[in-house]
């Protein structure tokens, strides 16, 4: 789900573009080359098609990196309390924009350290009930990006579920306890589907 608006494409362009769209007060102080700020959750060696992407979606803006642009890359090798700290390294570098991915800590962790610096995150949670944005439409502050909000097929995929395995007593979901995508899984797991589930999700 896009929210702010954007499409696949300017979403990638609101990253290389980001002294355009963003207010003057940050343009000011960014060098004459960008430094592009790619935070993570995971690790290098187990995200090379996403930086792959990334970068094929700067070129395709304009940014070709070490020739109009740097990019600074921080990861936190899926260890989420160091990325306050990778966050705040960012910002040291000033960087123009902040692309926080892996998760919904690494957009949180930007957003707790900048008020100022543009922040295009992906989310896999609620960025509305994290405090993160006031709306998906309008999310205002200095946040934008990607829902990948996904919990509300879980109630479908759960009785799916038990409809291939009906003898199954226990359902075990395997997940890394801080991330706060957990929190609408905890809710849906904690009870059987119901039809109305079912009905609201297909």
């Amino acid at each position: 789900m896009q929210f702010g608006h954007l499409k696949r494409r300017e979403f990638i362009t609101l990253l290389g573009s980001a002294g355009v769209v963003w207010p003057r007060v940050a343009r000011a102080q960014q060098p004459a080359i960008p430094v592009i700020g790619f935070l993570n959750s995971g690790s290098a060696s187990r995200r090379e098609g996403l930086v792959a992407a990334f970068k094929k979606g700067l070129s395709e803006a304009g940014y070709v990196g070490d020739q109009n642009a740097v990019i600074e890359y921080r990861w936190a090798e899926g260890e989420y309390d160091r990325l306050p700290a990778l966050a705040a390294d960012l910002i040291r570098h000033r960087v123009a924009v902040i692309a926080a991915t892996g998760g919904m800590v690494a957009p949180l962790s930007a957003k707790a350290r900048t008020t100022t610096i543009p922040i295009v995150g992906i989310f896999d949670a609620d960025p509305i009930a994290a405090g993160l944005v006031d709306s998906l439409n309008r999310p205002g502050r200095n946040l934008t990006g990607v829902s990948l909000i996904a919990s509300v097929i879980e109630a479908k995929q759960l009785e799916l579920l038990r409809e291939l395995a009906p003898s199954a007593g226990v359902v075990a979901l395997l997940v890394n306890p801080p991330t706060p995508m957990l929190i609408p899984y905890r809710k849906i797991y904690k009870r059987r589907p119901t039809r109305s589930d079912c009905s609201s999700t297909s």
